[in-house]
């Protein structure tokens, strides 16, 4: 007993072991590179969301009556959403709006999936393909605005071809595409410009997914309606969600296209938020900030529709 009372033993038994070099309490390389990454990029997420998080925060606030700078500090009330919505100007503003977003997405739609499926194949032309399939998206939106003035309007290129080949007498004649309610100059920008984003979305998915589901189905006798009902169709109904939604609140929110191509009463609620916050009344730019606000409610409103039930849709397909 008296060896194992000797300093020497107690001050060894004592010591804490060394941890071994495999220790999980050891940092692995990996999440200290990781750490460091995060680190590189706070200052600028901290500025973004500054930024992007103040202005939405300042907006929900005004819409409340908050705007001390304006000499208005009614925080809070809901008379500018109570007098916006008790509103005929703002449904029918709400209407051609949803009508907008919601033809303008479904027509690119149909437009983007045979031409994603045609671009996932290799032909002789598909690199040139490829290339036209992008260009509109080299092409700022306001030229896309321009081209359709220029094309589509009644003194436009269309108008007198159409004249020049005997099918109209006048330019004139020509029918009415742009400044009207049915919005088929609005739509027709919207689906220039959003089909490539579509079609190239949809074409990554199908090139992740692979031809192997395809030849398979080729060999147990499947046709080709059935390969793009069975197959296809819900291969990329993914890619199609995440574009749709992308496409759906960029045409509900866009300004520029109904006010040069619209037609007037009843504006879109972007448009009528902006000729809102033109108004000299300080109290009218509180109203357009109920707009705004009204907008992102309706859009996140559609949002949660659309993402519950392609999960139920994904559900009923065993994959949820």
């Amino acid at each position: 007993m008296a060896a194992f009372s000797h300093p020497l033993f107690m001050k060894r038994k004592l010591m804490p072991k060394a941890l071994p070099v495999n220790s999980k309490t050891a940092a692995s390389p990996a999440l200290m590179q990781n750490l460091r990454d995060v680190a590189e990029v706070m200052p600028l997420l901290v500025i973004l969301l500054g930024l992007f998080g103040g202005a939405v925060v300042l907006g929900i606030l005004q819409s409340f009556g908050y705007a001390p700078w304006f000499g208005i500090n009614e925080f809070p009330t809901t008379r500018y959403f109570e007098r916006l919505w008790l509103s005929v100007d703002f449904w029918a503003s709400l209407g051609l709006t949803l009508y907008y977003g919601f033809a303008a997405t479904l027509i690119g739609l149909v437009i983007s999936i045979p031409l994603s499926i045609a671009l996932s194949k290799k032909f002789r032309a598909s690199r040139v393909f490829g290339t036209l399939i992008r260009l509109p998206l080299m092409v700022p939106y306001t030229v896309g605005i321009a081209l359709a003035l220029v094309m589509l309007g009644n003194g436009g290129l269309l108008s007198r071809i159409s004249a020049g080949l005997g099918l109209i007498d006048d330019p004139a004649q020509f029918v009415q595409i742009l400044k009207t309610h049915g919005g088929c100059g609005i739509i027709a920008v919207y689906v220039w410009k959003q089909v490539p984003f579509m079609t190239l979305t949809l074409s990554a998915v199908l090139a992740r997914k692979g031809e192997d589901t395809v030849e398979a189905a080729m060999v147990l006798g499947a046709n080709s309606r059935q390969i793009f009902w069975r197959v296809t169709l819900p291969q990329i109904m993914p890619g199609i969600v995440s574009a749709c939604l992308i496409c759906f609140a960029f045409n509900i929110g866009a300004f520029e296209a109904p006010l040069i191509l619209g037609g007037g009463y009843p504006d879109t609620l972007p448009v009528l938020a902006w000729r809102y916050f033109q108004d000299a009344n300080y109290a009218f730019q509180l109203q357009g900030m109920a707009v705004v606000v009204s907008l992102a409610l309706v859009s996140g409103i559609f949002l949660a529709a659309y993402l519950l039930g392609y999960r139920r849709y994904e559900r009923a397909r065993g994959r949820v």
